[in-house]
């Protein structure tokens, strides 16, 4: 009951043209953050997902453990499940791809960079 509540009161919020952040995850066994992510953005039909993670976007390899890692402005659902790229469980992606929630990757730790997102500004990886 009161996750169907805070459900209706982020759609009042966005009815009414306001930013909503949604936090948390679903409190069910087998559903990771990521995927309780996905299934929010679509159920209030966002206009995007943001991924506040600790990489400034979506990459090769690892680019902690790998210098060598290229990072990716845009990509495709497609190519994140087809090439294994690890920015969200396969759950989530396939969730989005289906659904047409665009997702945008993002650095927590770089200052302004959910304001830039937010603001629709081309920061981190937009995967689409």
């Amino acid at each position: 009951m009161c996750e169907d509540y805070l459900r209706r009161r982020a759609i009042r919020h966005l009815e009414k043209g306001r930013v909503v952040i949604l936090a948390a995850g679903t409190g069910n066994p087998f559903f990771t953050t990521d995927s309780a992510a996905s299934l929010r953005a679509v159920e209030v039909e966002a206009e995007l997902l943001i991924k506040s993670t600790k990489v400034d976007g979506v990459y090769s390899a690892d680019p902690i453990k790998d210098p060598n890692a290229t990072r990716y402005t845009r990509l495709s659902y497609d190519q994140i499940l087809m090439n294994k790229l690890g920015v969200m469980d396969a759950t989530a992606v396939v969730l989005c791809r289906d659904n047409h929630m665009p997702l945008r990757v993002i650095n927590m730790h770089k200052k302004g960079s959910l304001m830039r997102a937010v603001m629709g500004e081309d920061e981190g990886t937009l995967v689409e």
